[in-house]
């Protein structure tokens, strides 16, 4: 172990007593600095920094509220700067203030006194000396007011805005009258606004160009457009169109000089403007006559010739038209003016159909009688009968393209005493009642029958609301109860029958009936793919008992009368399966169920009149 000697010994309290007077002075040293930093920040509790300016003016040492009171003294740009606002050779001198400009002392002055005070004591002192040492000058805070601003330049743009005027052909009668247009001006303010509000914060007089808008007008010298309104108004104007009963159209030189203008118009050229008829004037009269012009492209109606195999027209094919409003315009002005043609025809849109007269079958996939349905309806009355007649003949030779699915109820149209449809009785509201068009759902129900069984899809069909007869019938006048559940209602618009021609080739279909045998034939003509059709049927089940009679009392009945309004019928439930194959691979199978609501008969009596225990029933 070393030792310490003895001359170590004595000097060890000496280097103690250094070492506490190094300690004692740092700590009195950093107490005097603290001590000077509290002083300072005491100091400058309410005062700015030195060193600092605001826009040059040196408000060190100040209060805020003292330092707000000088710099709304000493600055003086807002008061007497100047703005020069300049459009050409026409200025206004503006100073910032009257543009809305105003300098906002006590933010400036607050905006000083946050120098030197953020972070801890350390930081401020650093902060606070080198403010003192080097200085720190803010930009002094100031107001833009727009809305003044706005007044002003508004004020000022009464002076320069002017409207766009176009070039007029007047007229004293059929005399032309020329006067030349002006260019429009227009002081866009919020954009002049934008660049005032960028010379302001400089605190320096400027110059700022107004914004100005100009709007040419399409024509700033008519003479060469007077010359073309001579040639003009030198004859009456005669619009012409083949076909129509209204044709020739003529407007005398009074009438073109009321209606004479200089329009825009657009062609290959691009955007140009000329002397024309005043194109609302054209479409106004256009517009009138147009409906009576129009003519809807119709297909061909055909018939398959068993005989020949070939697509014999019933109906011809009817090539459509459609006035082109905007190209029979152009050419009036191209030709009134370019070639002084003043004997003009109306421009058309032709709309060809798609089967003409000359199509073929073969063309089209009609090749063959691929199924033909047969329905009856004896017992109808006649009006029932002309019904069907009529309701029928609207799908004789009607044709639905590969992959289309056909609405009856859209090829039927409206049914209407107007469109040669009688009253006979219909089902409707729960009851059975007289009403336009009863005996339509036999022409439904026959179609619905040759889609089922010549195998195409059923998209849409709905059943009657209970067992009709009619449609129960086959030959012979025999009810076949089989065909329960293969009925089809169509009330246009409401309820509909649909079906799909899910083919490669267009379906053709044919319809007669035949009031002496009372029966309608629907045949299917296309080419045959191959499929075939399975079905069964469940047959009536679960049947319901038709409710007892009903017996109303009618005033207008005398006594003694009956009258029978509704007929009975039991209620029941039916399934019907398909299967419909093709080289012997399933490609449909579906099952259509239907439940026929029991149906009570309804008889109608005079007052006084004795109802009798039982009543016949009778079907419709």
């Amino acid at each position: 172990m070393a030792s310490i000697t003895y001359q170590q010994k004595k000097s060890l309290p000496v280097l103690e007593q250094i070492l506490i007077a190094i300690l004692a002075g740092c700590i009195i040293g950093t107490g005097l600095l603290i001590a000077f930093g509290l002083g300072v920040q005491v100091w400058m509790a309410g005062r700015i920094a030195p060193g600092v300016t605001a826009s040059g003016i040196d408000v060190g040492g100040m209060s805020p509220q003292e330092a707000a009171i000088l710099i709304n003294d000493k600055i003086s740009y807002p008061q007497e700067g100047r703005i020069l606002l300049r459009d050409g050779e026409q200025t206004w001198l503006l100073t910032p203030a009257q543009l809305g400009m105003f300098i906002d002392p006590e933010s400036t002055a607050g905006h000083a006194f946050e120098i030197g005070r953020e972070g801890n004591l350390i930081v401020r002192l650093n902060d606070q000396w080198r403010t003192w040492r080097y200085g720190s000058s803010i930009a002094p805070s100031f107001v833009f007011d727009e809305r003044i601003a706005y007044m002003q330049i508004k004020q000022i743009a009464s002076l320069i805005d002017k409207p766009v005027l176009e070039a007029e052909l007047g007229l004293n009668g059929t005399e032309v009258l020329v006067r030349s247009g002006q260019i429009g001006r227009t002081v866009n303010i919020d954009a002049t606004i934008e660049k005032i509000a960028l010379v302001l914060p400089t605190m320096r007089d400027g110059m700022v160009e107004l914004v100005i808008e100009e709007t040419p007008p399409y024509i700033l010298d008519a003479e060469e457009q007077a010359a073309l309104a001579k040639r003009i108004l030198s004859k009456p104007l005669v619009l012409t169109a083949e076909d129509a009963s209204d044709s020739p159209w003529e407007f005398d030189q009074n009438t073109l000089a009321e209606n004479l203008r200089i329009e825009r118009i657009i062609d290959a050229d691009g955007n140009r403007y000329q002397v024309g008829i005043n194109s609302d004037f054209l479409r106004s009269f256009l517009n009138d006559i147009s409906p009576k012009l129009k003519i809807n492209p119709k297909d061909a109606h055909y018939i398959f010739n068993d005989d020949t195999g070939e697509l014999d027209v019933i109906e011809s094919a009817i090539i459509g038209r459609e006035l082109n409003l905007e190209s029979t315009i152009q050419t009036i002005q191209e030709q009134i003016v370019t070639d002084n043609s003043h004997e003009i025809p109306l421009v058309f849109e032709i709309n060809k159909p798609f089967l003409t007269n000359d199509v073929k079958g073969v063309d089209l996939g009609i090749t063959e009688l691929v199924h033909e349905e047969v329905s009856y309806f004896y017992g109808s009355s006649s009006d029932r009968v002309k019904n069907i007649i009529v309701a029928s003949s609207k799908f004789h030779g009607v044709m639905i393209p590969p992959g289309a699915t056909f609405s009856m109820a859209e090829a039927l149209g409206d049914i209407t005493l107007e469109n040669g449809y009688a009253e006979a009785l219909i089902i409707a509201g729960g009851q059975t009642i007289q009403g336009v068009g009863g005996g339509v759902c036999q022409v439904s129900t026959t179609l619905f029958r040759a889609a089922f069984f010549a195998g195409f899809p059923i998209v849409e069909r709905y059943p009657h609301a209970y067992r009709v007869s009619y449609y129960e019938k086959v030959a012979g006048n025999r009810i076949d109860q089989r065909l329960a559940g293969l009925d089809a209602t169509v009330f246009v618009p409401i309820v509909d029958f649909k079906f799909t021609n899910d083919t490669t080739n267009w379906l053709l279909m044919e319809t007669y009936v035949n009031p002496t045998y009372s029966s309608i034939v629907w045949k299917f003509y296309s080419t045959s793919d191959g499929r075939e059709v399975n079905w069964s049927t469940t047959g009536v089940t679960n049947v319901v008992e038709a409710p007892e009679p009903k017996y109303i009392e009618k005033p207008d009945l005398n006594e003694g009368e009956i009258k029978q309004v509704d007929w009975a019928a039991d209620g029941a439930d039916v399934t019907v399966s398909r299967t419909v194959t093709r080289n012997g691979e399933v490609i449909i199978s579906d099952t259509i169920f239907t439940r026929y609501r029991p149906w009570q008969a309804v008889y109608e009596y005079g007052p006084g009149t004795e109802i009798p225990d039982q009543s016949e029933d009778s079907e419709e």
